[in-house]
């Protein structure tokens, strides 16, 4: 289907923009959603194939009605994204569990109330594809980023599960692991810090916070370009089950790959003599 009709997540804000714009460009319907429809329409103005749907990922009712809305407008959805998500950083220990509790309703809970509300759909039609924006900390974790990259980890390992129970079906999966991109992830409105500061960490807490801050703006990566590659793969007849984007998620999955390559090899007498003789 040349002209398909998008479904995308945190629409309002950095990368959400540049996927919006860019399934327009190439020609197809898209429902934008956000939890501020006015922030939609200031950053995205007006298209005629553009639906702006007010959507709280964290909110079953809001991902029901704003399916519903779709199906109203244009009577399918071809393609999710689940683009919405936020970064609480920290230390673990620093982290309370209602902060840790937030990083995964938004960046994991979330995307999963989004896809139960249009798999229906989907599941009529019997097509469909599922993009679900991860991360580079969905490979591996770093410091100051435990709660972010559990939620990440979850997102995959519920990505790849959903993947083979919803392919008979003719329904397509894809998880994308950006690396580091010039979007507004970094920024106040979607960033931020533990509030309950340990001694111990102080030294360590001011260098990432400094890091991190001063990351805000200087990502290599272009999300337009991110945008456009998404476009391409999701007009492919059989998408990818991973696509990492920029050479740094390329680098990263590599040495993830290795590592785990050594760690096999390095037991792998041990590790295989746990049969019962």
């Amino acid at each position: 289907m040349s002209n398909k009709v998008w479904f995308i997540t945190g629409a309002g804000r950095g990368m959400g923009v540049d996927i919006t714009k860019a399934a327009l460009a190439a020609g197809h319907k898209v429902v934008a959603t956000g939890r501020n429809t006015d922030s939609i329409a200031k950053a995205l103005g007006e298209a005629e194939n553009l639906l702006i749907v007010k959507l709280d990922v964290t909110k079953p009712a809001d991902a029901e009605a704003a399916v519903n809305a779709a199906l109203e407008e244009w009577g399918r959805i071809d393609v999710l994204v689940n683009n919405a998500a936020n970064f609480v950083a920290g230390f673990f220990e620093e982290l309370t569990q209602a902060e840790i509790g937030q990083q995964l309703q938004t960046s994991l809970i979330g995307p999963m109330i989004v896809t139960r509300a249009v798999l229906p759909l989907m599941r009529k039609q019997r097509s469909g594809h599922i993009v679900s924006i991860s991360s580079t900390a969905g490979l591996t974790s770093y410091e100051f980023c435990s709660a972010y990259s559990a939620s990440k980890f979850g997102l995959e390992g519920w990505m790849q599960a959903l993947q083979i129970e919803v392919a008979p079906f003719g329904i397509q999966t894809t998880i994308v692991n950006p690396g580091f991109f010039r979007t507004e992830l970094l920024t106040e409105q979607s960033t931020n810090y533990a509030n309950n500061p340990i001694a111990d960490y102080d030294e360590r807490r001011e260098q990432q916070m400094q890091f991190w801050r001063g990351a805000n703006g200087q990502q290599t990566g272009d999300p337009a370009k991110l945008a456009k590659a998404l476009v391409t793969i999701a007009n492919e007849e059989q998408p990818p089950l991973r696509f990492l984007a920029g050479a740094d998620a390329v680098a990263t999955a590599e040495q993830v790959a290795a590592t785990l390559q050594q760690q096999t090899n390095a037991y792998r007498e041990l590790s295989s003599a746990m049969a019962f003789e």
